[in-house]
């Protein structure tokens, strides 16, 4: 089989690798459709993220949909032929945190085309995947595997969106990447009375358009628009940060209401925060990470087509272009959601 591996910053290959059979309680999938993830940039672009560095070749990419090709032993389905979701979170089931109901926080948790252990967790950018039975979620007729690979991003909202209350309330959503836009879907399916997403260049504020977001905001082009949602001590009930950004971070507190929520999604900075603020608004500050239950909800909610991702979907290349196909999902100005094609 084929698979995209990155050997160190910039230096991708599609390489041939041996088809895995699957062994007890797991399934092979032949993956279609992969979506390119901001962490999968980061190790394009640099190795890692944060203090997680690779230190060795990993095949990349968690946002895969397929289908069943083959069942081990005991595995009574999905059945051989079923369109699938893979889910990419693998907890252990006994650690201290499974066995008090939060395997997000797996000690031991295997995640695809993941460095944060060694050996590395090899990822699903690859024509076929053995995996766990559990994690090949059927998806719903009618939906396929382009739409099935949003499954795990739009867990990854989903799981924000539940942080707090957002049901009748005013949303702000900073960084409108595709995080940022499927927290737009995410927040509109809780129940968001106003969504504003803000960011700095134009052309991802037109895809948070398209999926319903009431308000854009560039604000490098109009760096003082946000200062009418400061008055009378902030607008937003709850502020997604989902750019990744200290600056972005601090912005946010003068926006959100006392007692408003600020929920950070993206990752990979650092920021100096007024202290003084949060405490005399009494502005809960928390972070989002990944998802747990939530991957079972986003396959059901694309497939009934409660939400739609399709807007989403900017680019689809084939396995061969997989390093025009990282080049394109990191040019923002370019791209929204960019899918390679296995099959």
């Amino acid at each position: 089989m084929r698979a995209i591996v990155l050997h160190k910053p910039q230096d991708l290959h599609v390489e041939e690798r041996e088809v895995a059979l699957p062994g007890p309680g797991q399934v092979l999938v032949r993956i279609e459709r992969g979506g390119i993830c901001g962490s999968d940039l980061h190790y394009f672009r640099h190795g890692g993220f944060g203090a997680v560095r690779m230190k060795e070749p990993m095949i990349l990419g968690h946002e895969i949909a397929g289908r069943v090709e083959q069942l081990g032993r005991g595995v009574e389905g999905p059945a051989v032929g079923t369109p699938v979701a893979v889910n990419p979170s693998s907890p252990c089931g006994i650690c201290s945190f499974c066995r008090t109901g939060q395997p997000i926080h797996c000690s031991d948790m295997r995640f695809l085309g993941s460095a944060m252990r060694t050996p590395h967790v090899q990822g699903g950018f690859s024509e076929h995947l053995v995996c766990r039975a559990e994690n090949a979620v059927p998806l719903v007729s009618g939906s396929d595997s382009a739409a099935g690979a949003f499954a795990e991003p739009l867990a990854v909202t989903l799981h924000a969106v539940g942080q707090a209350p957002v049901y009748g309330g005013r949303v702000l959503i900073m960084g409108a990447g595709p995080i940022g836009a499927l927290l737009v879907l995410a927040a509109r399916y809780a129940g968001a009375r106003e969504i504003v997403v803000t960011d700095i260049q134009e052309g991802p504020l037109a895809y948070a358009r398209k999926v319903g977001a009431d308000r854009t905001v560039n604000v490098a082009d109009h760096p003082s628009a946000m200062a009418v949602y400061a008055t009378n001590k902030g607008h937003f009930d709850i502020i997604f940060e989902a750019a990744g950004q200290g600056e972005t971070v601090s912005n946010a507190l003068p926006l959100v209401k006392p007692r408003g929520a600020v929920i950070l999604v993206g990752q990979g900075a650092t920021a100096e925060i007024p202290i003084s603020t949060i405490v005399t608004k009494e502005i809960k500050l928390s972070g989002s990470f990944r998802f747990d239950r939530e991957f079972a909800l986003a396959v059901d909610l694309i497939g009934s087509g409660r939400i739609d991702v399709s807007p989403l979907l900017s680019d689809t290349l084939p396995l061969v272009e997989a390093r025009q196909a990282f080049l394109l999902a990191g040019d923002k100005s370019k791209s929204m959601k960019v899918q390679i094609a296995f099959s």
